[in-house]
């Protein structure tokens, strides 16, 4: 305990001076404790040959009950990047209790043009960034390594999102054409098309053609970002309207008021509420 000394002084009008008195209170020390947002897990991968920092953020009541929940995989997912970001929304609909309760994976990224890109032919980009084009491999890290471990950890329903923004949306849409058996629903905010000039848009009508009815969601989102971001975007939307089956629901929703740098929070609150809008209370007839 430590000593707080008080002193309480007043002056009286005698010949003398002033009398001065003190009183020592025993007051309790500041206490520290963490505040834990979720728990970070460093996975080894035999995929990336390599340690990588996996995030998890569970709902408060995860731990209370024999609930199973929905999963949403972040990319870019680190500490640092956007688990917390992310996650913060996802608590917020439990508290408020707009949003259903779900779990939030975030998996961390390291050499972002190197996991989120597909290859390029295009030698300045090669030129720029040399380690480029490993989205295949950064997959199957993430079907065949991340997947499995949340899966055999913790309770999870079977009910599985992803979402990026940026070069990670541009996986988003990358994964969403050629593996879309691997999430029911994907959210992909400014995704990077004009990447390898626009390629992989021009590319999504012969993918599109290859994909079974299955039921699928996907959620597209851009800013005001200027011909380089908006173009392939309009070939994509444009071969989701000419070959998405009915099984595929998608929808493309301008944001002309945000920037690159402004647009992710808004489109992750808004896909919350859509994936994970709560039930509406059964009315007795």
């Amino acid at each position: 305990m430590r000593r707080l000394a008080l002193v309480l002084s007043f002056g009286l009008s005698m010949a003398g001076g002033a009398t001065a008195f003190a009183e020592t209170v025993e007051v309790a020390p500041v206490v520290e404790t963490p505040v834990v947002i979720g728990r970070s897990y460093a996975l080894p991968s035999a995929v990336m040959n390599q340690t990588r920092e996996i995030n998890v953020w569970l709902p408060p009541g995860y731990d209370k009950g024999s609930q199973t929940y929905p999963v949403l995989y972040v990319l870019d997912g680190g500490q640092d990047q956007d688990f917390h970001h992310i996650s913060g929304i996802a608590q917020l609909g439990t508290i408020v209790g707009t949003t259903r309760d779900v779990i939030v994976v975030g998996i961390a990224s390291v050499d972002r043009r190197n996991e989120l890109a597909l290859p390029t032919e295009n030698a300045e980009l090669i030129a720029r960034y040399p380690t480029q084009g490993q989205s295949e491999r950064f997959r199957r890290f993430v079907s065949d390594e991340v997947m499995p471990f949340i899966e055999g950890r913790f309770r999870t329903s079977g009910e599985t999102a992803l979402m990026g923004e940026s070069l990670a949306g541009l996986f988003v849409v990358e994964t969403f054409l050629k593996e879309p058996q691997m999430f029911d629903a994907y959210v992909a905010v400014s995704p990077s098309l004009w990447w390898d000039g626009g390629k992989l848009a021009r590319q999504s009508g012969a993918h599109l053609r290859d994909h079974s009815n299955d039921p699928h969601t996907l959620i597209l989102t851009l800013g005001d970002e200027g011909e380089e971001m908006q173009a392939p975007m309009d070939v994509l939307t444009a071969n989701l309207r000419d070959h998405a089956l009915p099984g595929v629901k998608w929808d493309f929703t301008p944001r002309p008021s945000e920037t690159h740098a402004s647009i992710y929070h808004g489109a992750a609150l808004d896909a919350f509420r859509r994936f994970y809008a709560v039930p509406a209370p059964e009315t007795t007839p």
